[in-house]
């Protein structure tokens, strides 16, 4: 095989038609965004309980698009709010980005930084993941445009939600009762599937998986997402070396 074939292709291959992968993107993230409903819905109760009003739930949700960080706030939110500590955990919670981002960097390297780095605001654990998912199932490589697609559907029913969830948590009372905190571990799973690529590629997920699980159950506050992510990371690194 030419080694020029394993090179990214020109955005115009990837984009042939931008509108229509950006349609093929919203319609892939119609079960994630029914998945996002409850738990947004959940969120924006909270939210409210802790005394945000319903303009300021969705200014919270839109500006910092990543659902984790945003329950860790909510949590933390007292009047007046302790700010140097909701930045720091909000950082800690979102350091999972940083690995994010570096998994896309090869398949974004052909674009420019003009179109990159205002979609890669938009980039969320689910949108990472049926990005990258859709660029290993296709031959042309990644399509922007299909992650766009995918990110306008996911954003747009996220901030929403968290507003109507602010405006009407109050009525429902403890919204927990219903079983909403599901919707979102399901989610998961269902993209888990679709990454699967045999036990051997997982064993970095498992690493990272016993790592979490264990500083969750010994160590207070949001540090098991910065241990798992970088056990994860180390454990790939590690396998690589092994089977290079």
């Amino acid at each position: 095989m030419d080694a020029r074939t394993t090179l990214p292709l020109p955005d115009t291959a990837c984009d042939t038609a931008p509108r229509a992968e950006f349609l093929r993107g919203l319609r892939a993230a119609v079960p994630v965004m029914i998945g996002f409903i409850p738990f947004a819905l959940v969120l924006g109760a909270q939210a409210a309980q802790k005394g945000l009003s319903a303009l300021e739930v969705p200014l919270m949700t839109g500006l910092n698009f990543a659902g984790g960080s945003e329950f860790a706030a909510v949590e933390l939110w007292t009047s007046p709010p302790h700010i140097a500590l909701i930045v720091a955990i909000t950082a800690l919670v979102n350091s999972r980005h940083l690995l994010m981002g570096a998994s896309l960097a090869p398949l974004l390297q052909h674009l420019p930084r003009r179109r990159v780095l205002p979609a890669l605001f938009f980039m969320c654990d689910e949108s990472w993941a049926l990005g990258v998912a859709d660029a290993r199932r296709r031959a042309l490589g990644f399509s922007l445009s299909y992650y766009l697609g995918v990110s306008a559907g996911l954003y747009t029913v996220w901030v929403l939600c968290t507003a109507l969830g602010a405006i009407v948590g109050p009525l429902l009372g403890d919204i927990h009762a219903y079983g909403f905190d599901m919707a979102f571990p399901a989610v998961f799973l269902v993209l888990l599937r679709g990454m699967w690529q045999g036990i051997r590629a997982a064993r970095p997920w498992l690493v990272s998986l016993v790592v979490a699980a264990g500083t969750y159950l010994l160590v207070p506050g949001a540090w098991y997402v910065a241990s798992g992510a970088l056990a994860g990371l180390t454990a790939a690194w590690l396998l690589a070396e092994d089977a290079a």
